[in-house]
């Protein structure tokens, strides 16, 4: 079992990188966390494509995180900023 004490936005969290080993090393069949948001705030998709290579799959032992109104806001000026840079940057 592995913990990570860190924010979801940070890729180079100790948890996370003995994860991806394990994954790149046939230990591992199944990723179970508590909400998928956890695992990773940004690019979870690639995550979970990356596992799928590897015949692993994730789960979310409690499903969708409750959001309220603000969370969704932020989720949602996050996504439209993200397009911008997207398109400005290539």
């Amino acid at each position: 079992m592995l913990s990570d004490i860190a924010s979801g936005l940070r890729a180079d969290r100790e948890g996370l990188l003995k994860l991806l080993d394990y994954v790149i090393n046939g230990q591992v069949d199944v990723v179970v966390v508590t909400y998928k948001d956890r695992l990773a705030r940004f690019g979870l998709e690639y995550l979970e494509y990356f596992f799928r290579q590897y015949g692993v799959r994730v789960e979310a032992a409690l499903g969708e995180e409750p959001k309220d109104a603000r969370q969704e806001l932020v989720e949602d000026l996050v996504e439209v900023v993200s397009s911008l840079a997207g398109r400005l940057y290539g």
